[in-house]
């Protein structure tokens, strides 16, 4: 079998990495315990979780123990990694709630059973540490001057950093400490947004240790133009499908932009990398195709084939123009609030479709709102019940955001 750090490196994931080589020989000659953390800052995981999800997965089924991580400790001090600001402060209890609910995320898709993988919560050392010991045994290890020139800080240092938050690549790094000595973990993963904290811990167990460790970022989901992708106009893509229904997932990715469809397919994924490559060659409207592929194989993987098929055959339906659809994204209102005519602005508005007054305005006169196929070509465009086809109305916005309005 194909040594999985060969793999990951064909499929796109490897970002940065210490050691090259002798990490690629040791994954290729024993079955190697690896850690990734998770800090529980909401109540679901995300769109770019499941990258690094799909890495967990091919590492197990290569043979390597994954020790998922959940920050219950970190998350009361908060990354401030990739922020602009101290993160919000959450309660103990909203912390341990948001652990429970990932741990059911989690079994979906990895294998959590005691021989294949690991679960832990760092509050076991973190939350009953006595503050000066562990100063004066971890922190003398770390010099102001390099956590300073980290990224993480770096970019903060002009906007503020607070104490609080510098704590948090101590934090992270003696993990892997605790983990090396609980169960002989022998590399972290993560992000690459992690570059510096991961090195943290690489440092500090091979200081103390004296072994050999690695440590080993992946890319982050993002666009040809460098763009964190799983955001849209109405907020973030979760796994939780209650955050974001299987057919707003399935359509987030069946609309990226072609020149993104070969590294998604990549990276959220189980499609063979030869096929992967014959997807991506497609051109015009045969490209079509791959994102279809693309957005059913990933909501698959995250919602379960059932709710691909449904997610696949209302997207069908609606972009023929020929039917509704009930697993699409729809509105319930009331037949009076048509009797005398709804504005247009007020229905994009009551459906979620527009963020503003002012977006919609521009939408309308740049001709991208079309009701039931017909251009909107008025702000003060009214719906009537006449347009109305067996209670039942569809939006679009732009070429393909579908919404459906039914009344009763």
């Amino acid at each position: 079998m194909k040594n999985v750090y060969e793999e990951l490196t064909e499929r796109g994931y490897i970002e940065q990495v210490i050691h090259e080589e002798e990490l690629k020989n040791l994954l290729g000659k024993e079955s190697v315990t690896f850690y990734i953390g998770f800090d529980a800052t909401a109540s679901s995981l995300t769109l770019g979780h499941f990258v690094q999800m799909m890495v967990i997965k091919r590492m197990q089924r290569a043979g390597h123990r994954p020790i998922i991580l959940f920050g219950g400790g970190t998350t009361m001090i908060g990354d401030p990694s990739g922020k602009q600001d101290m993160r919000k402060m959450l309660t103990k209890e909203t912390i341990d709630e948001n652990i429970e609910y990932f741990k059911g995320q989690f079994q979906k898709y990895i294998d959590l059973h005691e021989d294949k993988a690991i679960v832990v919560n760092n509050a076991e050392w973190l939350l009953d540490l006595n503050y000066i010991e562990f100063i004066r045994e971890i922190g003398k290890h770390f010099t102001i001057n390099r956590m300073l020139n980290a990224e993480c800080y770096k970019s903060r240092l002009d906007k503020g950093l607070t104490f609080l938050e510098f704590n948090y690549m101590i934090m992270q790094s003696y993990d892997f400490l605790e983990l090396y000595r609980r169960y002989n973990c022998k590399l972290q993963v993560g992000g690459s947004d992690q570059w510096s904290n991961i090195l943290g811990g690489y440092e500090l167990v091979r200081k103390l240790e004296k072994d050999s460790v690695y440590a080993l970022t992946f890319k982050l989901l993002t666009n040809s133009e460098g763009k964190k992708m799983g955001k849209t106009e109405s907020g973030t893509i979760w796994l939780d499908p209650k955050k974001t229904s299987p057919y707003e997932f399935f359509q987030y990715l069946r609309n990226v932009h072609d020149a993104d469809v070969e590294n998604c397919l990549m990276l959220l994924t189980m499609v063979p990398t030869e096929e992967v490559k014959r997807l991506s060659a497609l051109e015009g409207k045969e490209m079509e195709k791959a994102k279809e592929v693309l957005a059913y194989e990933t909501t698959k993987l995250v919602h379960g084939e059932a709710e691909a098929k449904k997610a696949l055959e209302a997207a069908r339906a609606i972009f023929s123009g020929k039917s509704y659809s009930d697993d699409a994204p729809t509105s319930e209102m009331k037949k009076e609030d048509f009797e005398e005519g709804l504005d247009i602005l007020t229905l994009l508005t009551k459906t979620g479709l527009i963020s503003s007054r002012g977006e919609g305005r521009r939408l309308v006169q740049q001709g991208g709102i079309y009701v039931n196929e017909e251009t909107v070509k008025d702000i003060h465009h009214l719906i009537t019940l006449d347009h109305f086809e067996d209670n039942k109305l569809l939006i679009r916005k732009g070429k393909k955001t579908y919404h459906q309005v039914k009344v009763q």
